[in-house]
């Protein structure tokens, strides 16, 4: 029961997924085929937000909830970056989904998704397994 708050904002989450029409294979179909400008908004308004959060937390210093220092390191880019997010995108063009709508998408009754959330676990198991074998 400890972990309960986590659970209610996953529903919230998923019901924000749902409104927005974020699980919406049509939507994302829109979004590749360039017809629409409804999931670039929605992208870009993540990540506007999420700039403008880590301002917030670098330039105020903002602690966690238990009062620890929260450090964001800096990231390196390599070209394994391009290669993974291609992959990505194809996983994501053929599947609808990316894996953070889900378990929204499988909440709304789409279980035929369950194949996806499969493939998401084996592709990063198989990372897990491979990565340090794998191109910088």
């Amino acid at each position: 029961m400890k972990n309960i708050k986590y659970l209610i904002l996953g529903i919230v989450f998923g019901v924000v997924f749902v409104k927005g029409e974020v699980i919406s294979w049509f939507r994302i179909q829109e979004m590749f085929m360039l017809d629409s400008f409804h999931m670039y908004g929605i992208i870009g308004t993540a990540i506007i937000t999420a700039m403008i959060s880590i301002y917030l937390i670098k330039k105020l210093n903002i602690k966690t909830l238990k009062g620890e220092k929260i450090t964001i390191p800096d990231k390196k880019f390599t070209k394994g970056q391009v290669i993974g997010g291609l992959i990505f995108g194809i996983g994501w063009a053929i599947t609808g989904a990316c894996p953070g709508p889900l378990f929204a998408i499988i909440g709304s009754g789409y279980t035929v998704v369950v194949v996806t959330l499969l493939s998401a676990i084996l592709g990063t198991w198989i990372y897990g397994k491979f990565r340090d074998k794998l191109p910088n």
